[in-house]
């Protein structure tokens, strides 16, 4: 596959670029992105959606765009609609056995585990929330790349992918693709100019002691443990389920903690609700 057909997707999406133009650091910028953000049906509801999962710890159903940007702030609320319009700039068009709804609810989940797993981190090393959930949702964004531009040999791959459930996925990509989904992801994402620190998580979750990763840290050696830990639930991305002792330690967490942590995350995947997020 030629990584440069990825030249048909460098538009950033409209709604990222206006909201990218504003100053939010004034009242007047604050009102116009909410403005825009609330004329947008797709991106409002999506927003709503998110409020209401435990990565931003809602204690009651969300119901309005106005009630979740209240709980958001006006921070989380870019973040959150400018990785929503960075997803959504692709067809929700499910291809083969690429299943565009299992694809987002694993990308928050990882952005879930991610954020239990920052609770048991030191409190100086801690990526901001912003980021967390920003990582989790872009990731594997290259997936969605490849479905866009080649949906034909995106089935391929996840027919494939289903059918060898033993191996990595990974190993999978490359003899399919002759390249992998954090490549194309991550070529994408300089394409749109996206921040070093995220390239880097999409290029290295899979490869996180790459000495490119570092710019990354702690978030890369963060999705790629959530990874490890979540179960492959209607999304056929396999990683190596072994967690070493040196992975607990690397983002200062106590392995003892481990078993617990672990707990904790599949916990909450058995407590998803699919409906909730109304995604794609």
């Amino acid at each position: 596959m030629d990584i440069h057909a990825l030249d048909i997707l460098t538009t950033i999406p409209l709604i990222a670029q206006k909201i990218l133009s504003l100053d939010l650091e004034s009242d007047e910028g604050e009102i116009k992105m909410l403005s825009l953000i609330e004329n947008d049906p797709q991106i409002a509801g999506k927003i709503i959606g998110l409020a209401n999962t435990s990565f931003f710890g809602s204690s009651k159903r969300i119901t309005t765009f106005f009630d979740a940007a209240m709980l958001l702030g006006i921070d989380r609320v870019k973040t959150v609609t400018l990785g929503i319009a960075y997803m959504t700039a692709f067809s929700s068009e499910s291809q083969g056995n690429f299943d565009v709804k299992n694809f987002w609810l694993h990308s928050i989940q990882v952005a879930n585990a991610m954020r239990i797993l920052a609770n048991e981190m030191p409190r100086n090393s801690l990526p901001f929330l912003n980021e967390m959930f920003f990582a989790g949702l872009l990731h594997d964004i290259g997936y969605m790349v490849l479905n866009q531009i080649d949906k034909k040999l995106s089935g391929k791959l996840h027919s494939q992918l289903a059918v060898e459930k033993e191996r990595n996925s990974i190993e999978i990509e490359e003899e399919v693709l002759e390249l992998t989904h954090c490549q194309l992801g991550a070529e994408l994402a300089r394409h749109w100019h996206l921040p070093e620190k995220m390239i880097a998580v999409i290029r290295y979750h899979h490869d996180p002691n790459n000495e490119h990763a570092a710019i990354g840290q702690p978030l890369v050696k963060m999705v790629n443990l959530a990874e490890k830990i979540l179960p492959v639930t209607g999304f056929n991305e396999r990683v190596s389920a072994e967690i070493k002792l040196e992975e607990w330690l690397a983002l200062g967490i106590n392995p003892a903690s481990g078993d617990s942590i672990i707990k904790r995350i599949l916990l909450q995947v058995q407590q998803a609700n699919k409906n909730e997020l109304d995604f794609p």
